[in-house]
């Protein structure tokens, strides 16, 4: 069974970090693109970051600079460094792949920056 699960959120004062976790179940992330949306309230889920099998690593122009995705293959989990944090980035953040035609979702974590 395939599971994915987000971790890390939490509250943070403008200009602050946060590391998000994204532990995966079921399924080896080194042979996975994984990737990181968030949805603010009122607002579509937007493409954050992406990190392929291969290692290649692509951010959205809002976050460039500023957030960073990564792997750790023995650990099998995901990250999402976040740093110089705005209130804009206020959200939830879910991590997503897919595979043999399905996706998965995890239940997101919320990020809070206050001004």
């Amino acid at each position: 069974q395939v599971q994915v699960v987000e971790s890390g959120g939490g509250l943070v004062q403008t200009g602050g970090s946060l590391r998000l976790s994204c532990a995966v179940s079921g399924l080896f992330v080194s042979t996975l693109t994984l990737r990181w949306y968030r949805q603010a309230p009122g607002k579509e889920r937007e493409f954050v970051a992406r990190i392929r099998s291969v290692g290649i690593t692509n951010v959205a122009d809002s976050v460039k600079g500023r957030f960073t995705i990564s792997r750790d293959n023995l650990k099998n989990t995901v990250y999402l460094q976040m740093n110089s944090l705005k209130p804009e980035d206020t959200a939830v953040y879910y991590c997503n792949t897919e595979y043999s035609g399905r996706d998965y979702w995890g239940q997101g974590t919320q990020v809070t920056v206050s001004s």
